[in-house]
């Protein structure tokens, strides 16, 4: 077996990790509510911060995947995500929680870009299947963790589940890293599908140079793109339970719609990575930001629990999705030899973006009692990045 397989399964296994734990936080959320009173457009500015720097701080991890490894870097971020959830289950007060999600979006910088980026780099051949199925365990994560964080909280309370989750995560990172190897030639291979190539003249060393790429219009629109539907795509990760609640549903039933949500994307990044391989990249991209339009819009008008639980199976479909190809996009766009940087520089300068949507949801609700004009919201942002990813269009001439 090609030991680029493994790189993936390691991808796939960090990665339901960390998700799986990132997006139990609208379980915390409601423990945290009932526990202190807070407002939920206070408390939805926890995670808004979190999502927001660990998106900017992807700016640094992709570097830094390029020119230590991601060996070294996802073993001390998973290091820093664990220590920042237990101290997280020590909190008193909200400004110390907003400071331990910071330290844990440290730690989360690690996930995406380095695990994407490397996996991007050891395929020509199957790379957008290869890509979906690493991430894939993010969804995977997503649809088995907040259960079983549910489960956990229930049985020990809030404090001791963020200690438990925040230990085990920075063990599992910490092994898992080992795994990773940056680049075929590291192990005398070349990248899979481009085996009867010489090492030397393979893709691996091919690419844009980082210069020329963000100076093409190309790159302009890809980040505007990505903006774009980030913006809104943690509102439902983070709202989707107090949404639940508000219609008059059990927690038990917002950590299933939680789960329909993983369940989605599980199938959207395989589905729709496998897919892309055979239509393109960005025509597959320009469906998915159509379904996740679609999605919003369901959520507005969700009215009881099996509306609740199609419309965030269609979100997550479409998040899966949208998420998987970029790092293919990227590589088919520009090559694979400067992967980890770019694919980390557009997470830095779109993921931000992603911070404003909870709190802004938060807030929204907070003003109006409900959730429509947040979702409705979410629908227009991402039918203008179907428009852009309509515009972008990979460059025409050789890298040099």
């Amino acid at each position: 077996m090609h030991y680029g397989w493994i790189v993936v399964g390691a991808a796939f296994t960090v990665l339901f990790i960390a998700y799986g734990v990132q997006y139990s936080f609208g379980l915390f959320f409601t423990a945290l509510t009932e526990e202190f009173g807070w407002s939920r457009a206070s408390l939805s500015g926890v995670f808004s911060l979190y999502a927001a720097a660990y998106s900017f701080l992807g700016l640094f991890a992709g570097r830094l995947t390029d020119r230590w490894g991601p060996r070294a870097v996802i073993a001390l971020g998973g290091a820093f995500l664990g220590l920042g959830l237990v101290l997280s289950g020590g909190v008193q007060a909200l400004v110390p929680l907003y400071a331990t999600y910071l330290l844990a979006a440290v730690g989360m910088s690690s996930a995406y870009v380095p695990c994407n980026a490397t996996v991007a780099r050891w395929f020509e051949a199957r790379r957008g299947l290869a890509v979906g199925l690493g991430l894939s365990g993010a969804s995977a994560g997503t649809f088995a963790g907040p259960p079983l964080v549910a489960l956990l909280i229930a049985e020990v309370g809030w404090r001791r589940a963020y200690a438990l989750l925040g230990l085990g995560l920075a063990l599992s990172l910490g092994l898992l890293a080992s795994l990773f190897v940056r680049d075929p030639r590291d192990r005398g291979l070349s990248p899979y599908g481009a085996a009867s190539r010489p090492v030397s003249a393979t893709a691996a060393t091919e690419g844009w140079p980082i210069r020329r790429v963000v100076r093409h219009p190309s790159f302009a629109l890809l980040v505007a793109v990505y903006m774009t539907t980030w913006i809104p795509v943690f509102m439902p990760p983070v709202h989707l339970v107090p949404l639940a609640r508000d219609l008059g549903l059990s927690p038990v039933v917002g950590a299933t719609a939680l789960s329909a949500l993983g369940a989605g994307s599980l199938v959207g990044r395989l589905g729709m990575s496998a897919i892309s391989d055979a239509i393109g990249r960005r025509p597959t991209l320009v469906i998915a930001l159509g379904l996740q339009t679609l999605s919003f819009v369901g959520l507005a008008g969700a009215s009881g629990a099996a509306t609740l639980f199609g419309a965030a199976a269609a979100f997550g479909f479409a998040y899966g999705a949208i998420s998987a190809l970029m790092p293919a996009v990227v590589t088919d766009f520009y090559g694979p030899a400067h992967a980890g940087s770019l694919v980390g520089l557009i997470f830095g300068l779109a993921g931000p973006a992603g911070g404003l949507g909870p709190v802004l949801a938060g807030w929204l609700f907070d003003t109006t009692g409900s959730y429509v004009a947040a979702f409705g919201l979410g629908a227009g942002l991402n039918l203008l990045a179907l428009v852009l990813a309509v515009l972008a269009r990979p460059p025409a001439s050789q890298p040099g």
